[in-house]
C-alpha cells in the first residue's frame, strides 16, 4: 500500500458532522413567531373595542340612518299624495254655491202656438179668373178639418196676391194652420169680415 505524507485532509475528526463532499449542514431557520402573535393580539383587541364600546358612545352603523329615512319616506308618501288627490277633486267638482248647467234656467223663450179651434166656419173665395179654383181649394178647407160657411167668387177690391184673414187673436190659430195647409204665407187680422176666417185667392194661385 503507497504511503503518502499526511496533510490537512487526512485530519478529520471521529464524530464530524460532514456529509458528502465535506460540506457543513446548515441547521435549519425557525420562524419568528412573536411578530404573528402580537398583530393578532392587536387585532382582537381593537375587535373587542368596537363591539362592546363604540355602541354605548353612540356610533351606529351607517346603512341604519339611511333605512330609517327611506322607511320615513315610504311611510309620508301616501299622506303626501292625499293632499294632491283632494285638491285635484276639489278643483274639478263644481264650487259651492254655483248653479250646475242643468239648474241654470233657460232664457231662450219658448213660442208659444196659437190655440186652433176646427169648429169656425171658413169662406172660401175665388179673386182669379181660373174657373172652379173656389171649390176646389174649398175641398181641400174641409178635408182639413173646418166647416166651410160661403165658396163664391170675389167681389171686392182685386187682390195681389192670396191671404187669410182671420177676426182676431182668438182665430190666428186657424189662420196659421189654414195657411200651411194652402201654401198661403199673407195672413191678416182683420175685423171687415162677418166670418172668423176668410181665404182669398189672389192672382197666381194654383
Amino acid at each position: 500500500m503507497t504511503k503518502f505524507a499526511r496533510d490537512e485532509f487526512d485530519r478529520v475528526p471521529q464524530s464530524s458532522s460532514r456529509q458528502g463532499v465535506h460540506r457543513l449542514v446548515a441547521s435549519a431557520s425557525r420562524p419568528a413567531l412573536w411578530p404573528v402573535l402580537l398583530l393578532g393580539g392587536i387585532a382582537l383587541a381593537v375587535g373587542l373595542v368596537a363591539f362592546l364600546i363604540l355602541p354605548k358612545l353612540g356610533f351606529t352603523s351607517s346603512t341604519t340612518p339611511q333605512a330609517a329615512v327611506i322607511a320615513d319616506t315610504s311611510k309620508q308618501s301616501p299622506s303626501a299624495s292625499a293632499p294632491a288627490q283632494s285638491a285635484s277633486a276639489s278643483a274639478s267638482s263644481p264650487a259651492a254655491g254655483q248653479p250646475s248647467p242643468s239648474d241654470t234656467p233657460s232664457s231662450t223663450p219658448t213660442p208659444t202656438t196659437a190655440p186652433l179651434d176646427k169648429t169656425a166656419v171658413v169662406a172660401v173665395y175665388n179673386g182669379t179668373t181660373t174657373s172652379g179654383l173656389a171649390a176646389r181649394v174649398a175641398g181641400v178647407v174641409q178635408g182639413g178639418g173646418w166647416p166651410l160657411s160661403t165658396v163664391a167668387n170675389w167681389g171686392g177690391m182685386p187682390q195681389q196676391t192670396s191671404s187669410v184673414f182671420y177676426k182676431g187673436p182668438a182665430q190666428k190659430g186657424n189662420a196659421e194652420a189654414l195657411g200651411k195647409l194652402l201654401g198661403i204665407a199673407n195672413l191678416v187680422d182683420s175685423a171687415e169680415f162677418q166670418q172668423p176666417v176668410v181665404v182669398i185667392l189672389g192672382p197666381g194661385y194654383k
